[in-house]
């Protein structure tokens, strides 16, 4: 695996591994027992992703470079190519990078090579899949695999770079993937079948909610009536099956997608999801640095805790 970019590029085998990998961590805290310099490119706004990373990175101990937009050359012309082989040159050992643009890889691509690995923190509408292995990671720990589970994925889909991962991954892991979205927010160049969520809710081991992308639609979508026609209500709640979870990569519209008295329920993992972020971010760190032989597994030890009396 040359760059961590896409869940398609991803076979079930090496999903499973990394998911292993951060539940190991979870229990078992590592450490990388070198020098290493992670840079991270964000040109769009993020809290749980970031800061996710950067706590990976710190409990990896690993020294942290942080790129923001407004500081960089990026506003004099530069381009994205020129400013990742900049963090190259310097000394980075590696890139996680966030943009608006679909295919900014590509794009990297299209203008030379870089020599070191770079990891997607999210692609504009295309992909996200950090988010994806730390939501399957979620489900894991609640159904032990996702093999025959529904999955239902409600909301913006066509938005979605979430939705896009999701499906892709938890298609090849064995699940049965739904979509529910208002009209408008289909995408009907995925395959998956459509269903409302009164439906969903029946028949769904999980309910991902996804929410209204404002900033990437053309007009304003009203939200007035979005609750009580679309999102996840009290009433459908009841409904849903007892063992099922709520699921969402936030950040969250409270009262939009979902009832307010629904984030923090028996029923949602949400904030379960934003505590894997790191242990899977660890995984993927390690899994991508030794792929590319810049760690060893002699040098990953276990993190030594203090002893507070």
């Amino acid at each position: 695996m040359k760059h961590f970019i896409s869940m398609q590029q991803l076979s079930k085998e090496t999903m499973n591994q990394i998911l292993k990998e951060a539940e190991l961590i979870r229990t078992s805290p590592r450490t990388i027992n070198k020098q290493l310099f992670a840079a991270n490119l964000f040109f769009e706004p993020s809290t749980r992703t970031k800061i996710s990373f950067e706590v990976a990175q710190k409990k990896l101990g690993l020294d942290v470079l942080d790129l923001h937009k407004e500081g960089s050359s990026l506003i004099k012309g530069e381009s994205l190519y020129d400013t990742a082989k900049t963090f190259e040159a310097i000394g980075a050992d590696f890139l996680i990078v966030r943009h608006p643009s679909d295919y900014w890889m590509e794009d990297i691509e299209k203008e030379g090579e870089l020599n070191i690995p770079v990891i997607n923190a999210g692609s504009g509408k295309e992909e996200h899949p950090t988010q994806c292995m730390l939501d399957v990671l979620t489900m894991y720990q609640e159904f032990g695999s996702v093999e025959g589970r529904k999955i239902v994925i409600a909301g913006d889909i066509v938005h979605s770079r979430v939705a896009k991962s999701n499906a892709h991954a938890l298609e090849k892991l064995g699940a049965e993937v739904y979509f529910s979205a208002a009209p408008g927010f289909e995408d009907y160049s995925l395959k998956y079948p459509y269903i409302t969520m009164d439906e969903a809710v029946e028949i769904a081991d999980a309910v991902m909610l996804l929410r209204i992308q404002h900033e990437r639609h053309v007009f304003k979508t009203e939200t007035d009536d979005y609750l009580s026609l679309y999102g996840l209500t009290m009433e459908r709640a009841a409904k849903m099956q007892k063992h099922a979870i709520i699921l969402h990569p936030a950040p969250i519209n409270r009262g939009v997608e979902i009832d307010t008295r629904l984030v923090e329920s028996k029923q949602s993992r949400i904030f379960k999801q934003m505590e894997n972020g790191v242990y899977v971010r660890m995984a993927i760190l390690i899994h991508v640095l030794k792929e590319w032989g810049i760690i060893h597994e002699n040098e990953i030890n276990e993190r030594k805790m203090l002893n507070i009396i």
